[in-house]
């Protein structure tokens, strides 16, 4: 589910502001160390706003490469530090992915897929009330924020429990299915 922090025309940040520094140095660098990702603060100033990188998710998932898609605009910002904001940046990550360069683009530069973001943010920010990324909903529970592993697998557990009914002698729930 898309989920923009500051949205256009909001203004984004500057990675050599004191806040990001701060904050990466704090919380990002040792989280991502602890979970074993490979990330960096991106030093593209500001931060690109990321719709049009959105809408080029609704693009791929129409075409059935919405997951590679997400995956590789990841990397592609933090790791490989380039300007997701940007429609020719966004072309050449679509045609990695064997997406058609030229429809691709084309749909962002006629912004093909406006309405269909504003109406996924609009879900993201008024049904779904996410304030956070990242946001995890496991049935009525919602775990906003960064999350440790066992907190997750705990939520999911008591979530089969509630809709199954009853646990093992591990605390596994218990189904038609059998435990799990």
């Amino acid at each position: 589910m898309p989920y923009e922090l500051r949205p256009y025309p909001n203004e984004t940040l500057k990675p050599e502001g004191d806040y990001l520094q701060s904050t990466w140095k704090n919380f990002v660098y040792p989280m991502a160390d602890q979970f074993g990702v490979k990330i960096v603060l991106p030093h593209v100033s500001p931060q690109p706003h990321t719709h049009l990188a959105f809408e080029g998710f609704q693009f791929a998932k129409e075409h059935g490469k919405g997951n590679e898609y997400n995956h590789r605009m990841f990397t592609a910002f933090f790791q490989d530090e380039l300007d997701i904001g940007n429609i020719e940046v966004l072309t050449k990550v679509a045609a990695e992915l064997s997406l058609d360069q030229n429809a691709f683009q084309v749909s962002l530069e006629t912004r093909k897929y406006k309405d269909v973001h504003k109406e996924a943010l609009r879900h993201a920010y008024n049904e779904a009330e996410i304030q956070a990324v990242p946001t995890f909903k496991i049935g009525n529970t919602i775990l906003s924020g960064a999350r440790q592993k066992e907190m997750i697998e705990k939520a999911i557990e008591e979530e089969m429990i509630r809709k199954n009914g009853k646990s093992d002698s591990n605390g596994f729930a218990c189904g038609p299915e059998g435990c799990s």
